[in-house]
């Protein structure tokens, strides 16, 4: 009797975290691939969300694209996508937007400014990638 016990609560448990698998989103989807180290597939997962507006993900996709992870390196992009994320409050983009700040040339955030107007006023569909 013990044993069926045991074996009906690890196979429920099992169940569970296979169904908790199942409903990941975008998000958690993102976040594992960013966490092994697959930034293609984690940009594929966090660029919509970032352009559907979402304050992480817009953080997140700032700091890919300052280290190059999944992305060609790009200064003025981390900047727009941190400036967009921390405008929403999001207090790592604010952290990381110092750092990026304090590698911007003039130059870079003249065209960081241009790619987050565009951004914006196209409802973060024209966003530069």
């Amino acid at each position: 009797m013990k044993r069926l016990l045991t074996t009906a609560g690890l196979l429920a448990a099992a169940q569970i975290w296979a169904a908790a698998a199942a409903f990941a989103g975008p998000w958690e989807e993102g976040m594992a691939a960013y966490n092994r180290g697959d930034y293609v597939p984690a940009v594929r997962f966090v660029r919509p969300l970032a352009q559907a507006g979402n304050a992480k993900a817009q953080a997140l996709l700032g700091v890919m694209y300052r280290r190059g992870e999944g992305v060609a390196r790009s200064t003025a992009t981390a900047f727009m996508w941190l400036s967009l994320a921390a405008k929403q409050g999001d207090p790592k983009a604010r952290a990381q937007l110092k750092t990026v700040a304090r590698m911007i040339t003039p130059d870079e955030l003249s065209r960081a400014r241009e790619l987050m107007q565009a951004c914006e006023n196209s409802n973060y569909s024209n966003c530069a990638y």
